[in-house]
């Protein structure tokens, strides 16, 4: 391929930076400005071009599926596969390090990485061992001050003594860490963490990968924290061919120890750097540009850069003031069905973005009602379902023996015997003899003496020897056989199957690991369940699938969309109620809602309620519009007038009810093509009332409520119900599994 080949349809900028010269390179990329076909150019012009092997390559991005996507443009740029490339997370690239590396930082290589909920087992378990009271909330936030710690590598050591909640925290972080050595485990922050250390006391080791690595090209670069940068500036050596693109204007993952000041740091430690400018948006028109331009103005100390767009005819964004929560969503439902049945659009065109998680409620409950497929990313992912775990447990105790942690999930799963009483009998006896529980079961199995007798001892000698049996399959079957061998022998499936409609879909999840697995090849099981740990949700994200895309504004990051709908533009909502106190939590607000916008391709639509009901059972108060929409210049938008600061939502008579709907879809254009397509509740539900107010009722999902008001639409019984664990709701009686309580 002629150098040439790599330049066409590139700009002047892009093509200054695919052939930059060796060293220390900055390319600030604008959103939607062409920043993975530079990324990928890159590498082929230095394969191609340069003659670089492809093995002294290293690139690292933020997530598996923008992994896969950079590899195979590469490979069609150069019209082969490449063999030997690192391409990948930055947890991944370092799992691969620590497996080949991890005997010199004591740790055995077939370590298991443990997820969120194996973190907080842990955590737990030392709060509970250092005799610390373990409020509801506790776990997650020492978890999260040892996150944040790791990120910036301070070790237990090194932790901060000045109060006595830093002593706790500095108590509990070393417990943790010597349960999760104990374990044979590492969670996500040890990846980077103990490969810095690798590199920092081990210079042979750092200088071998320096050597190896003689390009590195660092994705999303304004998303790393201080031990990627450390990590990245290790690996460069003093040759320094880096080459890093990055947006600090899309830097929105502070509370994760992302710092964008690393884009300032990389200019500090590099003074000699080139540093190019993206601008030419690609995905946007010009409208778009302007408005997010607008927001992200306001925010100081940035490099400012003027996004342009050869797009100049769009849609001004469209503005929608709706009464609550619940209006809001059923009006964004009708907006995507109008455009699916006008042909507009198709479901997957469209994506609605929100602030924080719980506002997808509302929406999901609309989307049901409507029965308009929609995926949410940041659900229930397929991974975290309670069969699924449990199967990987037994996978990961085959592979790691000394993984308590998902041994204890597994012993008594399915049942065989084996209660609580037994295993707490069992970890007084392994701990008195310094063993993992495995190890413990492997002594039973010999005949080692022990406190147990009878059906109990038999049990944990059959479960020890059926451990025993997969452990010589490990290394020489794949993965589906494993997997087949421990279904058969704990009949898990039957364990499952009650018969019911939601034993049914776990059954389906469970034959759709098995398919997963099957597919593997031979591949080693220890890199099957490191590929999982690894997984994020956006990874599963099926852009195929004709559904609409429900998400947060951060989980939107990558992505992009013909249409995209954000909703709950109000003060405390977007900017979030945590950062209107802290000016560098609310330019990161503002970065987010940029982030957002510079998602769609075609239209915007930026909505707000007026009251938002239905969180910690309140009826809801006036919202206050959020700033940013004022930060718009009105001639970009059209739709609802943007109230001014200090009004509220200019509340109208209508919508000073919040519970009843102020907004109704317009009636169509051909409302008995409608009637057909859609038939009236009224056609085949009764009109008597089955409820009445004070009514006791249970929710198979929301639990106990009283019903607060009854009422008839469209022919079905429309409560509202007080519930007392999740507030107001307001539920069709035709579809919401409930039951009478005063009468049973």
């Amino acid at each position: 391929m002629s150098r040439t080949d790599f330049l066409d349809g590139l700009n002047e900028q892009q093509r200054a930076a695919v052939t930059a010269p060796s060293g220390a390179t900055l390319v600030i990329a604008g959103p939607g400005s062409g920043k993975t076909a530079v990324l990928t150019r890159r590498v082929a012009y230095l394969v191609s071009q340069l003659n670089v092997p492809p093995s002294r390559i290293m690139a690292v991005t933020f997530t598996n599926k923008a992994a896969r996507e950079m590899l195979e443009r590469i490979e069609r740029l150069l019209g082969e596969n490449l063999h030997g490339l690192t391409i990948g997370t930055f947890h991944a690239i370092c799992a691969r390090i620590l497996r080949r590396e991890a005997t010199r930082i004591g740790i055995s290589p077939s370590f298991t990485i443990y997820d969120t909920d194996d973190q907080l087992n842990l955590v737990r378990i030392a709060l509970s061992e250092l005799g610390l009271d373990e409020d509801r909330s506790a776990p997650r936030k020492f978890l999260n001050a040892i996150s944040n710690a790791k990120n910036e590598l301070v070790t237990p050591d090194l932790y901060p003594q000045g109060n006595q909640n830093d002593r706790q925290i500095a108590q509990v972080y070393a417990r943790y860490q010597a349960l999760l050595r104990a374990a044979n485990a590492l969670d996500f922050d040890d990846l980077l963490l103990y490969c810095v250390k690798l590199f920092h006391d081990h210079a042979q080791v750092r200088y071998d990968y320096q050597a190896r690595y003689v390009h590195i090209l660092v994705d999303e670069f304004q998303d790393t924290n201080t031990a990627q940068y450390e990590l990245v500036r290790l690996l460069a050596g003093a040759q320094g061919n880096l080459f890093c693109v990055g947006d600090p204007d899309q830097s929105i993952y502070r509370f994760r120890g992302a710092d964008y000041r690393n884009l300032t740091y990389f200019r500090r430690d590099y003074p000699h750097a080139k540093v190019i400018l993206l601008e030419q948006n690609y995905r946007s028109h010009q409208i778009i540009l302007d408005a997010a331009m607008a927001i992200i103005d306001k925010n100081t100390d940035r490099v400012r850069k003027q996004l342009y767009s050869v797009r100049r005819d769009g849609a001004k964004i469209a503005l929608k003031q709706l009464s609550d929560d619940e209006d809001e969503a059923q009006y964004v439902v009708w907006k995507i069905r109008e455009a699916v049945r006008l042909g507009r659009y198709a479901y997957r065109d469209c994506a609605v973005m929100f602030r924080t998680n719980a506002q997808s409620r509302a929406l999901e409950e609309a989307f049901i009602r409507a029965n308009v497929p929609y995926k949410l990313i940041g659900g229930v992912r397929f991974y975290s379902r309670r069969e699924i775990k449990d199967l990987l447990a037994y996978l990961r105790v085959i592979q790691n023996p000394n993984d308590d942690v998902s041994l204890r999930r597994i012993i008594n799963t399915p049942p065989r015997g084996i209660g609580k009483t037994t295993l707490a009998k069992l970890e007084e006896w392994a701990l008195s003899r310094n063993q993992s529980l495995c190890d413990a079961l492997s002594a039973l199995r010999r005949g080692q003496p022990s406190p147990f007798s009878g059906k109990v001892l038999s049990a944990l000698e059959e479960f020890a020897a059926h451990l025993e049996v997969w452990r010589t399959l490990r290394d020489t079957a794949p993965v589906g056989v494993l997997l087949h061998a421990v279904l058969d022998q704990t009949a898990y499936l039957q364990y499952i199957n009650d018969g019911t409609d939601e034993g049914k879909e776990k059954v389906e999840s469970v034959q759709e690991l098995v398919r997963v697995a099957e597919a593997q090849g031979n591949k080693p099981l220890a890199l099957y369940l490191e590929e999982i740990a690894l997984l994020s949700d956006v990874d599963a994200y099926d852009e195929a699938a004709d559904s609409v895309v429900l998400l947060t504004l951060h989980a939107a990051k990558g992505l992009e969309f013909p249409v995209v709908f954000i909703v709950g533009l109000e003060e405390g909502l977007l900017p979030h109620a945590q950062s209107l106190e802290d000016e560098e939590q609310l330019a990161e607000e503002r970065r987010l809602m940029y982030v957002g916008l510079t998602r769609a391709k075609d239209e915007v639509h930026l909505t707000w309620a007026a009251r938002r009901i239905g969180y910690g059972g309140s009826l809801g108060e006036r919202t206050q519009v959020s700033r940013f929409l004022q930060d718009i210049p009105p001639e970009l938008t059209v739709g609802s007038p943007v109230p001014k600061r200090g009004m509220g939502a200019a509340l109208s008579v209508r919508q000073e009810a919040p519970l009843r709907p102020a907004w109704r879809p317009p009636m169509p254009s051909q409302p008995e093509q409608l009637r057909r397509e859609h038939p009236p509740r009224s056609a085949n539900i009764s009109t008597t009332s089955l409820y009445r107010s004070g009514q006791r009722v249970y929710h198979d999902r929301l639990g106990e409520g009283v019903i607060i008001a009854s009422r008839f639409v469209d022919g079905d019984e429309e409560l509202d119900i007080r519930f007392e664990k999740h507030g107001l709701k307001r539920l069709f009686a035709s579809i919401a599994p409930l039951r009478m309580l005063d009468e049973e």
